[in-house]
């Protein structure tokens, strides 16, 4: 009869520790059902799930491994496995693993407590505990600092509604940013990004600053916000607030162009999203002069935005083609993926405004950056406590791991 038992080992780690143990196991012939490792500030956490053959004495290999433990100044603690638990165990990692994602500035123990309350409550266990953010010196001061842990948890989900519910409920009270997804397959397949523009990869809405430059900044601004919001249709606002904008010197263009700040991070993503092969764009209910000023200074493969039109040097006030709105965004983005031959699990949308949901709600990743209420609470996903690059981590990356192949 085969014994199944469990060897968990902690202690101060040190190079050919595991080395060591498996060792001793290999000379009984022990099959390794599971394993599983954590290193904390070089405190190991190790796990071993091992199948004792019949022909050999668990209490010889015990015995050994207690030996080799003392020599290594590490504790070991043996649990014995009965059929019953294993079957329930094998069972239990048939269920879909889900990855929880705590995105902020700084990361409290109030936050993380509540956020485990809360899978707890739904009955989740937590497998892994990840973190994805770098570390920064005590005696340095990070200008825009960053705390991310991931966590990947396990078990049968009754009601998946009601524990995204209770993480934004969470994110709402404490300031942090929290995601919740399946981890799937396509979570490491995905090779399409589109950015909205005006107040998502650029700092401004750029109707607004133009409309400054041609008096009517306090009119625009206000169809602007109301647009956003989704208190109005978008093409209906659009339209008012160009044909506010008849008269504009074309120069004023190029002055708006060359003093668009890119959104906090944004750099850096697109920097890394590159060699990652990514493709990237923009899909913007924005004008043509600036999606192109960014696609040069970006290096982006597309750019769909709204022709404005000018006429002997002078804006007209009105726009050629057809305008895009929310719905024409999710179309294009279909058809971007068409050509890229990818499907839409493997894209990413990234927006701010209520024209940007329905390309949020078909990508693979929809994500709501730094948006208005109503926005966040139909997004699949939300980052509103830091920059642009913070959607790295949302991928699974590590500030390690961008440091050293992505920067």
């Amino acid at each position: 009869m085969r014994e199944i038992i469990l060897i968990n080992i902690t202690g101060k780690d040190k190079p050919g520790l595991t080395t060591s143990l498996t060792n001793i196991l290999s000379q009984y012939e022990v099959i390794i059902l599971d394993i599983g490792q954590a290193v904390i500030h070089d405190y190991l956490s190790l796990g071993i799930l091992v199948e004792i053959p019949s022909k050999h004495s668990s209490s010889s290999i015990l015995k050994d491994l207690l030996f080799q433990a003392h020599e290594l100044e590490i504790q070991i603690r043996f649990s014995a496995i009965d059929a019953e638990s294993y079957i329930g165990w094998v069972a239990s990692n048939g269920h879909e693993r889900r990855i929880i994602t705590l995105l902020g500035r700084t990361l409290t123990a109030r936050q993380l407590s509540e956020v485990t309350a809360a899978i707890a409550a739904n009955q989740l266990n937590i497998d892994i505990i990840t973190k994805l953010s770098g570390w920064v010196p005590q005696d340095e001061t990070e200008r825009f600092p960053k705390a991310c842990i991931q966590l990947t948890v396990s078990g049968k989900m009754h009601d998946p509604g009601r524990l995204r519910r209770q993480l934004l409920e969470i994110s709402k009270k404490t300031g942090i940013d929290i995601s919740f997804h399946v981890d799937d397959i396509y979570r490491h397949a995905r090779r399409l990004i589109v950015f909205d523009m005006d107040s998502t990869l650029i700092q401004c809405e750029v109707i607004d600053e133009l409309a400054k430059h041609a008096g009517v900044g306090e009119q625009v601004a206000q169809i602007t916000e109301s647009a956003m919001n989704g208190d109005i249709d978008f093409k209906q606002s659009f339209t008012q607030r160009v044909a506010l904008l008849k008269g504009l010197d074309e120069k004023v263009l190029a002055q708006v162009a060359e003093n668009l700040e890119l959104t906090e991070g944004a750099q850096r993503l697109v920097t890394a999203l590159k060699k990652l092969g990514y493709k990237i764009g923009i899909i913007s209910g924005g004008f043509d002069y600036f999606g192109g000023y960014l696609q040069s200074k970006l290096g982006l493969d597309y750019v769909f935005t709204n022709a404005l039109e000018i006429k002997e040097g002078k804006v007209t006030g009105s726009v050629t083609g057809d305008i895009i709105d929310g719905h024409r965004k999710a179309e294009i983005l279909k058809t971007i993926a068409t050509v890229e031959n990818i499907s839409l699990q493997q894209t990413i949308a990234v927006g701010d405004g209520a024209n940007d949901l329905p390309m949020i709600s078909i990508a693979g990743l929809g994500i709501a950056f730094h948006a208005k209420p109503t926005v966040k609470e139909n997004a699949q996903k939300s980052i509103s406590s830091v920059g642009l690059d913070g959607l790295l981590y949302l991928m699974g990356i590590s500030e390690r791991e961008i440091r050293q192949h992505y920067s």
